[in-house]
C-alpha cells in the first residue's frame, strides 16, 4: 500500500524541465526585436517591451505563471502543462507542426486585433527557437551532458556539476544591428516550413560552439565562454528576427514586392532531408556505391574522401554547380514540403563527366510514395532536366538505383533541385 501511495505521489510531480539559455533569452529576444521595422514596433505597442522582458520565458514558467501558461499549450496535447518539444528538438514532422501551430495562433490573434495574445504566442515561438539553438541543447538525447563528459572528462572543479546550466547561462547583450529580417512566407504553411529550415542553421551553428564553451569552462576562461555563447546567440537572434518579422507581416497582410519575388522558388540542395535524423546521417543511412558514405551538399567526393565541385555534362559542354546533392545508390532522400505552396519541382539529373563516365544510374522521383518521374542515364549522356507536378505533395523523395555493371562509377548528381510556385 505504501509503495502504491509513493507511486501516486511521484506521478503527480511535474516533469523535470529542460531549460535552455535561461536569462540570455531576454537578450536574444531583445536583439531580434530591435531590428524590426518601425511599423512593426508600432504595431506591437506596449507589448514590444513585454515580449523580451516576460513573454519569451512563458514556456519555462508554466508552473509559476499560470495565467500565461495557456500560450505554451497545444490543443493536440491538452493534458500536458510542460511541453518538452518547446525546448528540445525531436524530428522534423513533429517540430514543424509546433512551429506551424504557434505561428498560426499568433497570426490569427493579430488579425483579430488581440495584440497581447499575439505577443504571448510570439514569446513562445521565440523561446522555442532560442532553446533549439542553445549550445546546451545540441547533443541529441544528452542535454545534461552526462554521456558527453565520458568523452571530455571534466576538471576537478567541474566534475560534480551538471554542465547544462554553465554552458548556456551568462550575462551578455546581443546585438544584430544592421541585420535585415527575411520574410519567410506569405502563408503560415510556407513560413513555418521555411522557418524550420532556418532553424536548422541555428542548431548547426550552436553545435560548433558547444565544445569550445566546455573547454573554456574547464579552463575557467569566462571571456572565452561568453565569446562562444555569443556566436550561438547572435545567429539565434537572427532566426528569431526572421520569425517575428514574418509573423507581423502575415498578421498585417503586408508584404514587399521584392520579398514576395524572392519566395517564388527555393533550391533544396542545402536543405536537410528526413533521413538525416537529428540533422546528421546515422550509419544506417550510409550507402556503399559509388563509395562508402552519405549524401553531400555542394560537392562530390572522389573515392569518398576528395571533395570536388559538382559537375555535369550538358549539351553545351561541362558545367559546375554550386547548388546540388551528390548521393549514393539505394538510399532515398526525403524532403518535407509545405502542402499547397509549391506547384513544380525541377532538377538536372546526371553523372559526373569524369568520375561517373562508366556509370549507369536510374534517377527516380516520388511524391507521397507515388512515382512522379524516372530516367536512366549513362555516364556519357548529357544531364537531363526533370520537371514534376508537386501541387498536392507533402513528401518529395529522390532515389538513385544502379543500372550498370560498374557500381563504383555511379557518381550521380542532383543539380539545382528547385521548388517553384505557380
Amino acid at each position: 500500500m505504501r509503495l502504491l501511495q509513493i507511486a501516486i505521489l511521484l506521478s503527480l510531480l511535474p516533469v523535470v524541465p529542460a531549460f535552455g539559455w535561461g536569462q540570455p533569452h531576454h537578450a536574444i529576444t531583445r536583439g531580434a526585436l530591435e531590428v524590426l521595422p518601425a511599423w512593426q514596433k508600432s504595431l506591437l505597442g506596449d507589448e514590444f517591451t513585454r515580449l523580451s522582458d516576460n513573454y519569451c520565458l512563458i514556456p519555462d514558467n508554466v508552473y509559476t505563471d499560470k495565467e500565461n501558461a495557456k500560450f505554451a499549450k497545444m490543443e493536440s496535447q491538452p493534458n500536458e502543462v510542460y511541453l518538452k518539444i518547446l525546448h528540445l528538438p525531436t524530428q522534423q514532422p513533429e517540430y514543424l507542426e509546433v512551429l506551424r501551430y504557434f505561428m498560426d495562433k499568433a497570426v490569427t490573434a493579430l488579425r483579430e486585433g488581440k495584440i497581447g495574445d499575439a505577443a504571448r504566442y510570439m514569446g513562445t515561438i521565440c523561446h522555442t527557437l532560442e532553446d533549439y539553438g542553445s549550445p546546451s541543447h545540441t547533443v541529441p538525447g544528452d542535454n545534461m551532458f552526462t554521456l558527453f563528459q565520458q568523452f571530455m572528462p571534466p576538471t576537478a572543479a567541474m566534475k560534480d556539476q551538471l554542465m547544462h546550466g554553465p554552458i548556456e547561462n551568462g550575462d551578455f547583450n546581443v546585438s544584430i544591428a544592421g541585420y535585415k529580417p527575411t520574410l519567410l512566407g506569405t502563408t503560415v504553411n510556407e513560413a513555418s516550413w521555411r522557418l524550420m529550415h532556418r532553424l536548422h542553421e541555428g542548431i548547426l551553428n550552436a553545435r560548433t560552439t558547444t565544445v569550445p564553451i566546455i573547454q573554456a569552462l574547464y579552463a575557467e576562461d569566462k571571456e572565452a565562454v561568453v565569446k562562444h555563447q555569443l556566436r550561438a546567440a547572435t545567429v539565434d537572434a537572427q532566426v528569431v528576427a526572421d520569425a517575428l518579422f514574418t509573423i507581423l507581416c502575415l498578421g498585417a497582410q503586408k508584404f514587399g514586392d521584392a520579398d514576395q519575388h524572392a519566395l517564388k522558388a527555393v533550391q533544396i540542395g542545402a536543405l536537410i532531408p528526413l533521413e538525416a535524423a537529428s540533422l546528421y546521417y546515422p550509419q544506417s543511412e550510409f550507402f556503399s556505391s559509388p563509395h562508402w558514405g552519405h549524401p553531400r551538399s555542394g560537392v562530390i567526393l572522389a573515392g569518398g574522401n576528395k571533395a570536388m565541385p559538382l559537375k555535369l555534362r550538358l549539351e553545351t559542354g561541362d558545367k559546375e554547380f554550386a547548388n546540388g546533392i551528390s548521393a549514393g545508390m539505394g538510399k532515398p532522400l526525403t524532403f518535407l514540403l509545405p502542402k499547397g505552396v509549391y506547384a513544380r519541382f525541377t532538377v538536372l539529373a546526371g553523372l559526373h563527366p569524369e568520375l561517373g563516365a562508366k556509370g549507369r544510374v536510374e534517377f527516380s522521383i516520388a511524391g507521397d510514395g507515388k512515382p512522379l518521374a524516372s530516367i536512366i542515364l549513362n555516364g556519357t549522356d548529357p544531364a537531363k532536366l526533370i520537371d514534376c507536378d508537386i501541387t498536392s505533395v507533402s513528401q518529395l523523395q529522390l532515389k538513385l538505383t544502379s543500372r550498370g555493371l560498374d557500381p563504383k562509377s555511379n557518381y550521380a548528381i542532383w543539380a539545382e533541385p528547385t521548388l517553384m510556385k505557380k
